[in-house]
């Protein structure tokens, strides 16, 4: 098992999942609780992480529900018995998710509906762990970012030296570079940036090299 990053009391392992190399994102507090997000592939690697880190996951949180980060929803809601929160807008997109696997001849799991609603502001807290939700749409139309100290889990918002793609049903470029700039770019500059794909980075490293925001 890798080991985390930590941030304080806080750990974090990012674990890229399937073909298309999605960042499922694990955290957790000091006492060992906290939320899966993004499980995009590879539910049984995902569960044996969860066992082996001892972490007693509250939830399933969604930064959007495009088919390469839902793809292993299922079987780990059902393996640890947990909800699944998602963005209201993006529910079509998680409707659509076997479809759209199917157009890159990848095979699915097509989850059940979420069982709960993520809206601005919305705080998730597992045991000294809390996480808050900021809605960032552009990629996705329902696309969420999750912050707590001293770190943000971006999804397709942000990347080091890039932005989420917007040529997909429902994106919205001028939409995604106001949301990055309003929601991204006002938090403190040594602020880790864990995306959906790719390594991690800092705010302030964007703000001064990310050709996408000049």
């Amino acid at each position: 098992m890798s080991a985390p990053f930590t941030h304080g009391a806080l750990r974090l392992w990012s674990v890229p999942t399937g073909p298309i190399q999605e960042n499922a994102i694990l955290i957790a507090g000091a006492q060992n609780e906290g939320f899966l997000i993004d499980p995009g592939d590879d539910a049984e690697r995902l569960l044996t992480l969860v066992r082996g880190s001892g972490v007693t996951v509250r939830g399933i949180l969604l930064t959007h529900a495009h088919f390469d980060h839902i793809g292993a929803v299922q079987p780990l809601r059902e393996a640890l018995r947990v909800p699944v929160w998602l963005h209201p807008a993006d529910l079509p997109l998680y409707h659509m998710g076997a479809q759209s696997a199917a157009r890159w001849n990848l095979p699915f799991i097509q989850p059940a509906d979420p069982d709960h609603e993520i809206s601005e502001g919305q705080t998730f807290a597992a045991g000294d762990l809390t996480l808050t939700a900021r809605v960032l749409p552009g990629h996705a139309p329902g696309h969420v970012v999750f912050t707590a100290p001293g770190l943000v889990i971006t999804g397709d918002t942000l990347f080091r030296g890039g932005i989420g793609r917007t040529d997909l049903p429902g994106g919205n470029h001028p939409q995604l570079l106001a949301g990055i700039r309003e929601q991204l770019l006002t938090l403190p500059g040594d602020t880790a940036v864990y995306p959906g794909h790719g390594p991690r980075t800092t705010v302030a490293t964007e703000i001064k090299t990310n050709p996408f925001l000049h």
